[in-house]
């Protein structure tokens, strides 16, 4: 196996304590040797650091790749920003158990992924049939970053009572199909999952044309049957993410006093999506964070928030956009596939009012500001569109934003690109949710919105705003402090032995040029999706991680990715909860 030494990096070890100068011994896959001075070379790879940071391994904890590492287990967007631990099985949709079709009509829509992607990548791979033989499946791909697993309830639930069954409002699992979907959370937990992940939200729609438009199967699902789960992963000690009624918030409550103890039970960790200071209410921050801190300080809870690090930026191709589900016109369009039904529906002029009366509707739940001056241009055939407005294209034309909007997607449809950011534009108010106990910074739906956001180098808007704090800019973390909150904190949390640097600790590092962590952060590109070339996915380009080490092998460095990196041979591995009886894994030789 590789053998490298880091020669003078400041060494951030995870803990939260102050970095120091120090050189590092990596070799077979772990953490050998930590000096204050320069090590001997005993012919290892010498990477002279100069003070370059060297911290732990980034972990994602929220991102629907379970298709994607299938087909490109490498996870080179991810792992070329120093994340070397993610977290499948989000937002109630894991493919542990679901068949190909019912898996690409639960994930398509809802995070925006090519249904053909999802279910052919499924029908070419899928060998498994229970979580202990997902989990083998995993483990002999070649895997870049490690993995750690939830179970989709929607996910179980389906294949249980059957998708049909499962998005019926009318129907309850019988008991003896609840005693089921308990027994086989309890086998995954058992075979090393995290915890399980529902849905609340009722924008979550399926996909395909047997049930289109119908919610996910979790958000039809009972409190007796969340409780009834609740009780496995409490006893395990295992986590609940979950996901309340975005547009409403109300149902928080029930998550805050599901995780609550009460002095006379367990706490229940739930984390839930997510700490946003958004344009539509920019009351919510203050009042959820104050929620959770109370909950978790008076009651016994065990309750945090995802957050993201960045301006919550969207883009979107035409009208394919996931926030057009929290309003009953939007909800209607995006119903209709692209194409002639859709183009009628955007050009009825009973639809058109209602949009126009829903979009007015200034005081209603939502999450999307509703505001098309607040929302620009970026490419379009007509060059005269690109960087303005659609409520200035409509002042200039006399027109009503909506349709103006909806002229200019009938003409040019998805060759239409526009974005705007929709929430943490305050930066104070973002840096206080960054900074709350409270919070998780994660949120980053790695893998999915692929035209819509590119989140995949979250840690390092992190990293940036410690660093320019310690050059003299505005209060924040520290940097050791932020490195914590992306590693050892959320390890320590989910119950994973990763996030630390320490001898004997899993080798899974990565080395930051923090003079690197600048304006590139906030540029978006284009690249092909692998495993579907013709498909154009949003990503980030930037120079700031000089290198990742995963299970002691330099996976990347310097923009490049080592030869056959996770087609040939990969590094990562299945990682267990530490709750579980399962062993943790042996980093892998590289064998190309």
């Amino acid at each position: 196996m590789t053998h490298l030494i880091f020669q003078d990096v400041r060494l951030f070890d995870g803990s939260g304590r102050p970095s120091k100068r120090a050189s590092v011994r990596i070799r077979d896959g772990f953490i050998a040797e930590i000096s204050d001075g320069p090590l001997p070379t005993q012919g290892a790879e010498e990477i002279h650091c100069d003070g370059q940071w060297l911290t732990p391994g980034f972990l994602d904890i929220h991102t629907h790749y379970d298709a994607e590492v299938l087909a490109a287990p490498g996870l080179q967007e991810s792992v070329r920003h120093g994340v070397t631990t993610v977290l499948l099985g989000s937002c109630s949709l894991s493919t542990v158990f679901c068949d190909p079709t019912d898996c690409a009509d639960m994930f398509a829509r809802v995070e925006a992924l090519p249904y053909d992607f999802v279910s052919n990548t499924l029908r070419e791979h899928r060998t498994w049939t229970d979580a202990a033989s997902y989990v083998s499946t995993l483990n002999q791909l070649p895997l870049g970053p490690n993995i750690a697993c939830l179970m989709g309830h929607s996910d179980l639930r389906a294949h249980v009572m059957g998708l049909e069954r499962s998005i019926d409002p009318t129907q309850r699992p019988t008991p003896t199909e609840l005693d089921t979907m308990t027994a086989l959370l309890a086998q995954a937990l058992d075979t090393g999952f995290v915890g399980m992940s529902t849905m609340t939200n009722p924008w979550d729609k399926l996909a395909g044309d047997r049930f289109r438009s119908a919610q996910l199967p979790s958000s039809y699902a009972r409190w007796s049957e969340y409780r009834r789960l609740n009780d496995v992963l409490r006893q395990r000690d295992r986590v609940h993410q979950g996901a309340p009624n975005i547009t409403t918030k109300l149902n928080v409550v029930l998550y805050l006093a599901q995780s609550a103890g009460w002095g006379v039970r367990k706490p229940l960790k739930t984390t839930l999506i997510t700490a946003a200071d958004t344009k539509a209410e920019p009351f919510i921050a203050g009042l959820i964070t104050w929620a959770a801190q109370t909950f978790n300080t008076w009651f016994g809870a065990d309750f945090r928030w995802q957050t993201l690090p960045c301006p919550f930026e969207v883009h979107a191709d035409g009208i394919d956009l996931v926030v057009f589900e929290e309003f009953g016109a939007g909800q209607r369009a995006l119903h209709q596939h692209r194409g002639p039904n859709r183009d009628a529906l955007l050009a009825d002029p009973q639809w058109r009012a209602q949009f126009r009366s829903e979009y007015a509707a200034k005081w209603s739940p939502r999450v999307w500001h509703r505001d098309f001056y607040d929302a620009t241009i970026v490419s379009a055939p007509d060059p005269d569109l690109v960087d303005r407005s659609f409520g200035e294209l409509a002042d200039a034309r006399g027109q009503h934003p909506v349709d103006c909007f909806c002229d200019l997607v009938l003409k040019h449809g998805a060759t239409l690109r526009w974005k705007t950011v929709i929430a943490n534009d305050r930066p104070d108010v973002h840096s206080m949710l960054l900074m709350h106990p409270s919070a998780q910074v994660g949120f980053a739906d790695s893998g999915a919105h692929i035209r819509n956001m590119a989140f995949y180098d979250f840690p390092l808007h992190l990293l940036r705003m410690a660093h320019a704090a310690e050059q003299g800019g505005p209060k924040f973390l520290t940097a050791a402090q932020a490195v914590s909150r992306l590693t050892a904190e959320i390890a320590d949390w989910y119950g994973l032995q990763a996030g630390r640097i320490h001898v004997g600790a899993r080798a899974d590092v990565v080395l930051i040029d923090p003079e690197k962590l600048d304006k590139a952060l906030d540029e978006n590109h284009q690249a092909p999706m692998p495993g579907c070339p013709d498909v154009a996915r949003m990503v980030c380009r930037n120079n700031a991680v000089l290198a990742t080490v995963i299970g002691g092998e330099m996976v990347y460095r310097e923009g490049e990715f080592a030869a056959g990196y996770g087609q040939k041979w990969g590094s990562g591995a299945f990682l267990p909860s530490a709750e579980a009886s399962q062993p943790m894994p042996q980093p892998m030789a590289h064998v190309a």
